[in-house]
């Protein structure tokens, strides 16, 4: 007779799956009706995980971790910061507009760091973190795929995803189609062009990852592919540089750690997926070459690097602290397409460091993961969200990347993985130093009867 198989408990790997699904499956634009602040449903389940972590830290039985991780340390640095410049910009005076929007600014970051610790400790086998990259990937090929109507169809299918209570988030809002170069600039379920390419090009090395892992298990890989070719073409069909200039950054620091093999086989797919874009969309890849060729000349190039002087007579007259949290916004200041320069206007010198302290700390906490580990997944997954998160890095010079939410919130999440993989590859070590310490079966028997407490009762079964 076989065993009934136990329903699995929903743990931390099933609330940020859910978190994800209705971050790239919904349009960016449906926020929850009747609410004083403009929040999406992925806001509210990320400040919901923000509250059953807070409750699983003040007990032992939920199996949430605990103790020390660089990747928490780095996000309570950037908190700290964040609250002393949100306590002093609102010490003094703010314009009601200004103070609004620094509330509203303040309640996202606290769901960004929910998604980040429930990543961190939520996490109880690195199958479950797995299974939300794999929701990741598939949210993102969703993304890809509505996209992919938007740019050969011109049909929109966000404009038919409308689920009662909830209510477009903006009036002044950006179409989810635009164009450059007679060819659309589409967004998928994402809020601008730029930031679904950026964030396509942060996730095709995580689909790339997941096709070679079942391949190295003997598992069926060609999903994978499939969801790695429809987030590369959506990449493309946002006609994006900043996507492009992300995606060769990553790249670059995959091409380095992986083995000959890896790079001829990745080499030789992009050539023909690069060929077949061209057959199947003519000017699609001479529209990306004029874009680079032709940046010295470029409107949009010219508009980014114009304001950095008035960017900087901005930051001198707070350059600590800043001016607020989301206090520089369109339709009253000068738009700034850098986040960098934006971060320095709004939050001053602590708030950048704080920035970009959080995305080093996880870029060099999954490299010491791929150092430290001996399984070439684990090292490989390492590696890979070490390649990922420097798409942010770039891309931050490029777009002001906090003002888009999607894009964030997989920023954090990476970050929150990043954690999650240090902490199984120290407990992994730990269980192998514990192992190997005992040079004979015997020490070991008698090691595991003194954890089990059965040494007595072995004793009296002896003796009789």
């Amino acid at each position: 007779m076989s065993t009934p198989v136990l329903p699995r408990r929903a743990d931390g790997a099933t609330l940020a799956c859910l978190f994800v699904l209705s971050l790239l499956i919904l349009p960016a634009r449906l926020a929850v009706a009747g609410l004083p602040l403009s929040l999406t449903p992925a806001e509210i389940l990320a400040l919901s995980l923000g509250v059953v972590w807070v409750c699983a830290q003040m007990v032992s039985t939920t199996g949430v971790a605990k103790g020390g991780n660089p990747v928490r340390t780095a996000l309570f640095v950037y908190g700290m910061l964040l609250l002393a410049v949100y306590g002093y910009t609102t010490y003094l005076y703010l314009p009601s507009d200004e103070l609004n929007l620094a509330d509203h600014t303040l309640v996202l970051y606290l769901g960004y760091a929910s998604l980040l610790l429930v990543m961190c400790d939520g996490m109880g086998t690195r199958e479950r973190l797995d299974f939300v990259l794999k929701a990741v990937v598939i949210g993102g090929a969703f993304a890809a795929i509505v996209a992919l109507l938007q740019f050969r169809l011109d049909f929109d299918l966000t404009e038919y995803m409308r689920i009662p209570g909830l209510r477009h988030s903006s009036v002044e809002e950006v179409p989810t189609v635009i164009s450059r170069s007679d060819l659309r600039r589409v967004a998928g379920t994402l809020g601008h062009p730029i930031e679904f390419g950026a964030l396509s090009a942060m996730l095709l090395p995580l689909a790339a990852h997941l096709g070679f892992q079942a391949r190295s298990r003997g598992e069926a890989a060609a999903r994978w592919w499939i969801c790695a070719a429809v987030i590369a073409a959506g990449l493309m069909f946002s006609v994006s540089r900043t996507a492009v200039l992300g995606l060769a950054g990553a790249g670059l620091i995959l091409l380095v750690g992986w083995s000959n093999r890896r790079r001829l086989v990745t080499l030789g797919a992009f050539l023909v997926f690069l060929g077949v874009m061209k057959v199947l969309t003519p000017g699609l890849i001479g529209t990306f070459y004029n874009l680079f060729a032709g940046a010295g000349e470029d409107s949009s190039v010219i508009y980014r690097t114009h304001d950095y002087p008035f960017a900087m007579r901005e930051f001198a007259k707070s350059p600590i602290f800043g001016r607020g949290l989301g206090t520089w916004y369109p339709f009253k200041h000068q738009v700034f397409d850098n986040q960098y320069l934006l971060s320095l206007v709004e939050t001053g010198l602590v708030g950048v460091l704080g920035f970009v302290g959080v995305i080093v700390c996880g870029i060099v906490v999954a490299l010491r993961v791929r150092r430290m580990s001996t399984d070439p997944n684990v090292r490989n997954l390492g590696l890979t969200i070490a390649a990922c998160l420097v798409i942010p890095l770039l891309g931050a010079a490029t777009f002001d990347l906090l003002s888009f939410p999607g894009i964030t919130s997989v920023l954090f999440l990476l970050v929150g993985a990043a954690g999650a993989l240090m902490r199984f590859e120290r407990r992994d070590q730990k269980d192998r130093t514990v192992i190997s310490s005992f040079h004979e079966p015997a020490d070991l028997s008698r090691s595991l009867i003194a954890v089990t407490g059965n040494g007595q009762g072995s004793a009296r079964s002896e003796s009789s």
